[in-house]
């Protein structure tokens, strides 16, 4: 078994900078791919970014590229965002998840183990 505890959401105003944390405890994660994904209230969750195990391989959704950074610290079990130049439109509860391989993945079925997720809210 896999814990996942999402932190570092909050209210921010448009502009600004959150850096998610993403702790796992239980099992090491240091051979998966990791990921990131999204729910806005009254919409389905969405990918977000994804890393590979070793941190050498990102990807990223085509509407946070540029602004987003995904990275790991296998020493530490956890997995970041960093997020920067927030907009509106990333309001929404951000939730991490593990792959069940090790390449990323944007589907949600490619992953297994779910955190309880992280309100992240951006004020205009």
């Amino acid at each position: 078994q896999v814990q996942l505890v999402e932190s570092g959401g909050g209210l921010m105003q448009v502009g600004g900078s959150l850096r998610l944390s993403c702790a796992a405890s239980g099992r090491s994660i240091s051979t998966y791919a990791m990921g990131w994904f999204r729910q806005a209230p009254g919409k389905e969750r969405e990918f977000v970014a994804a890393i590979n195990w070793s941190g050498d391989s990102t990807i990223y959704a085509d509407s946070v590229k540029g602004r987003f950074t995904i990275s790991r610290d296998n020493a530490k079990n956890t997995v970041y965002l960093q997020m920067n130049s927030l907009k509106p439109e990333d309001t929404a509860v951000y939730y991490c998840a593990r792959s069940i391989v090790s390449r990323v993945g944007v589907r949600k079925d490619q992953y297994d183990y779910w955190g309880q997720g992280t309100q992240v809210t951006v004020s205009s």
